[in-house]
């Protein structure tokens, strides 16, 4: 009886290890996580990981092939890879041995050009890159959607580029960002800005203290940095998961609805309708009203903290 009591128990307790641990590692990125170091491309989806992950490695293949050409392989992996077919007659298991080794040896020499990898947060898929700018990238897809009308993703919501990645305590942002702003913002250079902040998966950093300080370091690079909140030159964008603090400088933020994929298009039929500049309130509101939602979460979170 003892044992027919723990049989069930044992087996209920096994699978749900198994599963959970699967679950975390599967959906994208292949047990690769998202850390400090990093840079790639931000994608916010709804619900569908899978679905958002081949869409952006669509899109940004296309467009990676325009900007930067077709992705190159190397001479060498492709004449060992004919070079084993011969050995396979011969010796099966020392050609698959050789085939293993090799495979390894390629991802750890040559990484592509896009990876996903394992982002820290629900409804968000982070794409590294690989020898690529991730801004003049995303700002050139932007600007052509913006351009063309042409909706080209289902389930991607917002792209946006991450140029650097620092772990996501106070102390370690102030000294990244004191070097990682100085294209933009260090004497001679200049600009108007605005930061956007947003916080996933951690409740350690208060929106308030970052903004504080990482507009602090703006200004002291160069006192002519001012904030603009409606049309600035440049947008900060500060997007923490978990203990990574993932930063970009982007341009035309505002004319590009946040960087959302399927605004950019929405509000380009509507500015063919009339001109550009006669754009009423009313629709800039309606443009902007997914980001809005998410920013009242983000507040609510930000009152339970203080609480």
């Amino acid at each position: 009886l003892s044992m027919a009591a723990a049989e069930p128990g044992a087996r209920k307790r096994r699978p749900k290890g198994q599963f959970s641990a699967g679950r975390a590692k599967r959906p994208r990125g292949g047990g690769r996580q998202l850390e400090a170091g990093m840079r790639g491309i931000l994608i916010t989806c709804n619900m569908n990981e899978r679905k958002c992950v081949g869409e952006a490695y669509s899109l940004l293949g296309e467009y990676g092939d325009l900007l930067y050409g077709p992705e190159q392989f190397s001479d060498h992996e492709e004449r060992l890879s004919g070079s084993e077919r011969e050995e396979d007659e011969d010796d099966v298991e020392a050609a698959l041995k050789k085939e293993v080794g090799q495979i390894r040896a390629s991802t750890e020499q040559k990484l592509r050009r896009f990876q996903s990898v394992e982002s820290g947060a629900n409804n968000v898929v982070f794409i590294r890159t690989q020898g690529i700018e991730p801004e003049n990238l995303v700002h050139h897809i932007l600007k052509d959607m913006h351009a063309t009308k042409k909706k080209k993703t289902r389930v991607i919501l917002r792209m946006l580029p991450i140029s650097g990645t620092c772990k996501a305590f106070m102390e370690d942002m102030k000294k990244y960002t004191e070097t990682f702003f100085e294209p933009w913002f260090k004497a001679p250079n200049k600009g108007t800005f605005q930061i956007v902040y947003k916080a996933r998966n951690n409740s350690h950093m208060s929106r308030e203290e970052v903004i504080k300080e990482l507009a602090g370091i703006v200004g002291s690079l160069n006192p002519e940095n001012k904030v603009d909140l409606n049309n600035p030159q440049y947008t900060i964008v500060v997007e923490i998961i978990k203990t990574v603090c993932c930063l970009s400088v982007v341009r035309d933020y505002v004319l590009f609805r946040k960087y959302n994929l399927q605004e950019v298009v929405k509000s380009n039929k509507e500015d063919k309708q009339q001109n550009p500049s006669s754009l009423t309130e009313e629709q800039n509101s309606r443009v902007v009203k997914p980001e809005a939602e998410g920013e009242e979460k983000s507040s609510e979170e930000v009152k339970l903290e203080n609480k």
